[in-house]
């Protein structure tokens, strides 16, 4: 065994870690940014085309709570049994994990498909909008699986200590996006048709990459075909773990689903295209912290599993310091620059005159996601998935969906939608971080209560 979490710099480990993450995940986010700045540039849409791409968003959302179920809940129990030792168990988390993907995978894509009309309209599609969301939704939907896989098991890369080939897993398959939606969107002129095959062909080559590397010969722990067979007891853990994951996308999708709603009441079809670039531009500010905490698992698993708590404590410490300054000169740059963030998305002169405030309202209180981020993966990277939950849940469905809701009818108006997220960063973040303070930190290395 190699890679070594218990030795060395806990920073550097942590670094080594999250660096690559932060690349592959941008690279990740690709897939889906660059359809989106194709397609919001074209110029015989009105913009109708962004709008229905912002349709789709709880569709893809739900897919990622699904992948994160599978995903999330695996890697930290494999990190776990690696820092223990018990490498026999830490393949059959990985063997199970696989099937658990590809089995959702193909019963999700069966549902989405055959449903996919009344689930579109339920989200918030006008007659003029539908088309478009309905040409995207159903040649995307044929990339599940392979998104799923790659997505699903590349945490399993980074768990073994190779983050440098997780990165690539990504990169790959962003590049060969870029290329084909060049290919297909302009020099073809298939449009948002054309940005859906691009994506699922990039997904397709990721799907390989990642499987052809845990099958080899360089992995430390492979896929082998005697644990692809589900153990329903380990499923029971890889799924209660994957949980707090499952939940924060899941309860995105619904927050979209009603934000969507909300705003084609009090916006219409302009407001859930500007929602589409403002959701674009969070998913690109928040990606470093979320690669610095997801680049903390492992390491933080690892060293769990081991009893090093006094180590567990420095990364603690170090991803939290990192995440509040990354988080609070993000939020300096949204409020110099709004515009500039915008434009990437759109040049449309409306969207632009009515997104910048929306941007703004959207933003504020940055920084309180460095604390949600923090707590939220010390929760799960350790193993306290009833914690992981409630704290999902809080911010989301018990702050986030009531306010959209309420705000807009209390006189707010569609202002209300955008405000609703910062109250519930402020309130879901300085809780979760408080308790995960409490609770978990300060007991490291004290008797405590069974844990998942």
């Amino acid at each position: 065994m190699t890679n070594d979490f218990s030795k060395g710099s806990v920073k550097k480990n942590i670094v080594s870690q999250a660096i690559p993450l932060v690349l592959a995940q941008l690279t990740q986010l690709m897939y889906n940014v660059v359809d989106r700045i194709y397609i919001g540039h074209l110029s015989d849409t009105d913009n109708l085309a962004l709008t229905g791409i912002g349709l789709v968003f709880p569709i893809t959302m739900l897919i990622a709570a699904f992948t994160n179920l599978f995903g999330m809940g695996g890697t930290p129990l494999f990190a776990i049994a690696r820092g223990a030792k018990e490498e026999d168990r830490a393949c059959k988390i990985l063997g199970n994990t696989f099937s658990l993907l590809l089995c959702c995978s193909v019963v999700l894509t069966a549902l989405c498909f055959i449903f996919r009309k009344p689930i579109l309209y339920l989200f918030g599609a006008s007659d003029d909008s539908y088309v478009y969301a309905d040409d995207y939704l159903k040649i995307y939907l044929m990339g599940t699986p392979f998104l799923m896989l790659s997505t699903g098991l590349n945490g399993f890369i980074n768990a073994q200590g190779f983050p440098k080939t997780g990165m690539l897993t990504t990169i790959i398959g962003a590049g060969l996006n870029i290329a084909l939606d060049q290919l297909f969107i302009i020099v073809f002129g298939m449009g948002i048709s054309g940005a859906a095959i691009a994506t699922v062909i990039s997904q397709a080559v990721s799907a390989v990459w990642v499987v052809k590397f845990l099958t080899g010969k360089k992995a430390l722990l492979k896929i082998q075909k005697k644990y692809l067979k589900i153990d329903p007891r380990l499923a029971g853990k890889i799924t209660t773990l994957g949980l707090s994951g499952f939940i924060v996308q899941g309860t995105n999708c619904a927050v979209q689903v009603v934000c969507n709603s909300m705003l084609k009441i009090y916006g219409g079809d302009l407001y859930i295209g500007i929602m589409t670039v403002i959701s674009s531009v969070r998913d690109i500010l928040q990606l470093p912290v979320q690669g610095i905490t997801h680049g903390a698992h492992p390491v933080l698993g690892y060293n769990y599993g081991a009893n090093e708590f006094d180590r567990v404590r420095q990364g603690i410490k170090f991803t939290a310091f990192l995440g509040f300054i990354y988080t609070a000169v993000a939020w300096i740059f949204v409020l110099l620059e709004p515009k500039f963030l915008m434009n990437i998305f759109t040049d449309d002169t409306q969207m632009l005159e009515n997104g910048v405030n929306a941007l703004h309202i959207y933003f504020f209180g940055f920084i309180f996601m460095a604390f949600q981020f923090t707590g939220q993966s010390t929760y799960q990277a350790l193993g306290y998935s009833g914690k992981a939950i409630f704290f999902s849940l809080l911010r989301k469905a018990i702050i986030v969906i009531p306010l959209t809701i309420i705000l807009p009818q209390a006189g707010f108006g569609v202002n209300g939608v955008f405000l609703a997220e910062p109250i519930s960063n402020a309130i879901g973040g300085i809780a979760c971080f408080t308790t995960m303070y409490i609770t978990v930190y300060r007991r490291l290395g004290k008797p405590k209560k069974s844990r998942v």
